[in-house]
């Protein structure tokens, strides 16, 4: 068997989907041979073409950067040639008990470990970025790996857990720029070669946290629980807020975010957390305390403060929508600068109206196509223009575009008699002095 160098030069990557398009983008444009593979022959297509396969801001730019080291195949065997190690980037569905199904990244580690062994590779090494239930890497893919390539893992190969922390619509910044850099190692050498990936990747002198497996798998899903926690911690004071005059959330908050000890990141009245991280790592934490006999309670709670959110949106919006108003739900995503619909509020509020024979309007700035599939035909109209909803009498902004900001600043006076305003975000609070005609709210009943 040929040694593969130290410094690895050439990467493969499976799955260029949101995260693995950019990843291979990055890769590329920071000077490493990028070859990616994709079940999808239209994202390969794309990125052979120079195309970003996805929408995600900035990812062409890099694309463009990194044109002349990126190549995408459909064919395992042609990765494993043109690369010395693996980022795998394959979904994990959530399963109905909060596990995460490995089914479609178990494939990939399978099919290039298969690869692998028939090329003679040496010290290739297997870098799990997807999010795994907890004790998956030594109990699942290690011994499965040192099965299909007959060698022992550490000595022969390498195998890492490096989930990224990212936010869809800020994806090649949070990739390049990260807070830090979450390294789970077989073994130390395995966790050196990570680390200098990534002192080459990354644009910023970020920390590079080199553990276990699994303390890196528990990691991952205890980042985004102690941010959802902070976000229903919001919502929590905000409920008491609606309900004690004289107080104000946003002043509250302003202010208790300068102590060093909770910091002002996600302190900010709004609505609850969504999209395609946040609520399953949640329940993912949950389950992984439950197998081993542990209780998770605030885990349990920041759920539970969750979708009280929705509930009492839904109330405020149903009280001011009387007599047959038409509703207008302004936001469809799950936040802004992205498509993904996925644990939505807007859409959720879209479904839960109509049910109820409310005559309901939608927008977006990115969401359209994805929500139009998710919604009822005929009982959900979603235009394209924002302007054509101001014949509603009920406002919900359940996205906080900065867009809508604009559209009610140029159309206040165009607004219906008595129509009302809802604005969890407080977007609009600067200017609702200008908005007339119009009952304007900041926060839920």
């Amino acid at each position: 068997m040929s040694n593969s160098p130290e410094k690895l030069e050439k990467i493969g990557v499976v799955g260029l989907g949101k995260l693995g398009s950019c990843v291979a983008a990055c890769l590329a444009s920071r000077g490493f041979e990028v070859i990616g593979i994709d079940a999808d022959p239209a994202k390969v297509e794309a990125l052979q073409r120079g195309r970003a396969p996805v929408e995600e801001p900035g990812l062409q730019e890099k694309v463009n950067e990194g044109h002349s080291r990126l190549r995408a195949t459909t064919n395992f065997a042609e990765v494993v040639a043109h690369s010395d190690a693996c980022f795998f980037i394959t979904p994990t569905p959530s399963l109905p008990d909060g596990r995460f199904d490995n089914q479609y990244l178990m494939q990939a580690l399978q099919s290039v470990a298969a690869e692998v062994r028939k090329q003679k590779k040496a010290n290739y090494l297997f870098n799990v970025n997807s999010t795994v239930t907890p004790g998956t890497c030594d109990s699942i893919f290690k011994p499965m790996l040192e099965e299909i390539l007959g060698g022992q893992c550490g000595k022969d190969f390498g195998l890492g857990y490096n989930p990224e922390f990212i936010a869809l619509g800020d994806v090649v910044r949070g990739l390049l720029e990260p807070d830090f850099i979450l390294v789970g190692e077989s073994d130390g050498r395995t966790g050196v070669r990570l680390e200098e990936i990534y002192r080459r990747f990354c644009t910023n002198r970020t920390p590079v946290e080199r553990m276990s497996c699994a303390n890196a798998e528990l990691a991952k899903i205890s980042v985004n629980c102690a941010v959802t926690m902070k976000i229903s911690f919001v919502n929590q004071l905000s409920a008491v807020c609606a309900k004690m005059p004289g107080t104000d959330p946003g002043v509250i908050l302003g202010a208790i975010g300068r102590d060093r000890r909770i910091g002002s990141e996600y302190l900010k009245p709004g609505l609850g957390y969504g999209g395609p991280c946040f609520p399953r790592d949640n329940r993912l934490f949950q389950y992984t305390a439950k197998s081993i006999g542990v209780e998770a309670p605030l885990a349990q709670a920041t759920d539970q403060v969750n979708e009280q959110v929705n509930a009492r949106l839904l109330q405020t919006v149903l009280a001011h929508a009387p007599n047959g108003n038409s509703v207008a739900v302004l936001g469809l995503a799950y936040k802004p600068l992205s498509n993904v619909i996925e644990c939505s509020t807007g859409v959720w509020l879209c479904q839960q109206l109509a049910s109820q024979g409310i005559s309901v309007f939608a927008h977006d700035y990115a969401a359209n196509r994805n929500a139009a599939a998710s919604l009822s035909a005929g009982k959900v109209q979603i235009v394209e223009d924002p302007i054509k909803l101001l014949d509603c009498g009920v406002f919900v902004i359940t996205c906080p575009w900065q867009k809508y900001r604009e559209v009610f600043k140029s159309a206040k006076n165009d607004l219906k008699p008595g129509s009302v305003v809802i604005d969890p975000w407080g977007m609009l609070k600067d200017i609702a002095p200008l908005l007339k005609a119009t009952s304007y709210m900041d926060r839920l009943n």
